[in-house]
């Protein structure tokens, strides 16, 4: 059997997947990061047969935007596997897309980031969906151990540090050493529930109904932690449907209303900091004083964030160099170095 398999796998090119909630990387052995695209996956019926239609960058563009025979579906949620079906569909498209039809029966290895709150139901699931996708063998790797071996974090040494990962549908919280996580917790905000929350303040305080899409674009345009100093920020304009009148029209916030309408999410996410403080070691916790906490993941874009998580804890925050691909980059390295190799589990 081993034959077959070492045959199968001539030829083929490991993967690691950063299978996100908003954006799945794929990161090929020896090439790095070749592809980033939306985890979105457009389903077509046509008299009751449901087909692919489109998956990623134009799955993403249909969001919204659809007929009913067409729906624009994530099938992630939190983190993890919410439809598994969906999910294979769409790791065996980003699998082909990598590695072109020539290799179609060369089976790669394939390294996938997990939250670290995941059940062991949601890491089968993510595994089985690997599998079934073309995977000769399938390795999970804890998210925040990924987001910190990607930001050089020192994850091998006898020191305490601490990363926050601030993705679409989760943050993971972690203090890392020797390998492994000291103390993880998984909050169940990120930046989806950052784009609900700017959609529930325009509604409420305007009668406003504006898109996610149209959401999404606000809080990477215009997010802010803090109020601005001048109390108000720069002006946004928002277009969407009035629920007074039923038609279309256009209003004007200004940043200052940003920061109230994320002021929920955030202060999720520094609840999950302090919770994470106050559970960690005292040696541990004294290297943090030191080291202090990495920012991660999308959500690290948001302006200000370093700054007000700064206020709040009294610790030195900074910025991974590039927080949207931490992960993916740590995962690959996990893949290819033998020094991280340890810190790869089978589901």
């Amino acid at each position: 059997m081993s034959f077959w398999n070492n045959l199968f796998k001539f030829g083929s090119q490991n993967m690691a997947i950063d299978l996100g909630t908003a954006n799945t990387l794929v990161y090929v052995q020896d090439q790095g990061i070749i592809l980033n695209e939306p985890s979105v996956v457009a389903i077509e019926t046509i008299n009751g047969i449901k087909r692919v239609k489109a998956v990623g960058d134009d799955a993403k563009m249909m969001m919204g935007k659809t007929p009913d025979t067409i729906e624009a579906i994530r099938p992630l949620r939190d983190g993890v596997i919410a439809d598994i079906e969906i999910a294979e569909e769409m790791i065996k498209h980003f699998i082909r897309k990598v590695h072109g039809k020539r290799n179609l029966f060369r089976y790669p290895e394939i390294v996938i980031c997990v939250p670290s709150g995941s059940t062991s139901v949601e890491k089968r699931a993510i595994r089985d969906a690997a599998s079934n996708a073309g995977a000769s063998e399938v390795h999970l790797i804890l998210e925040p151990m990924a987001a910190a071996i990607g930001a050089d974090m020192p994850v091998t040494e006898p020191v305490g540090s601490m990363v926050v990962d601030i993705g679409g549908g989760t943050t993971e919280v972690a203090v890392l050493s020797l390998r492994g996580l000291a103390y993880t917790t998984s909050v169940r905000t990120g930046g989806d529930k950052m784009d609900e929350a700017i959609v529930s303040y325009v509604r409420r305080h305007h009668n406003l109904l504006i898109g996610d899409a149209t959401a999404e674009r606000i809080k990477k345009d215009y997010g802010i932690a803090m109020v601005p100093e001048d109390g108000a920020g720069e002006s946004i304009t928002l277009k969407g449907r009035d629920l007074v009148n039923g038609v279309p029209k256009e209003i004007t916030i200004n940043q200052a209303h940003v920061a109230e309408a994320l002021s929920e999410p955030i202060g999720a996410i520094v609840e999950g900091v302090r919770i994470a403080l106050e559970n960690t070691a005292p040696e541990l916790a004294a290297d943090i004083v030191d080291q202090g906490i990495v920012l991660t993941g999308g959500g690290a874009l948001i302006r200000r964030l370093d700054e007000h998580l700064r206020e709040e804890t009294g610790l030195p925050v900074s910025i991974a160099e590039d927080p949207l691909t931490c992960v993916a980059i740590g995962t690959g390295r996990a893949m290819e170095d033998p020094i991280y190799r340890g810190v790869l589990m089978t589901a």
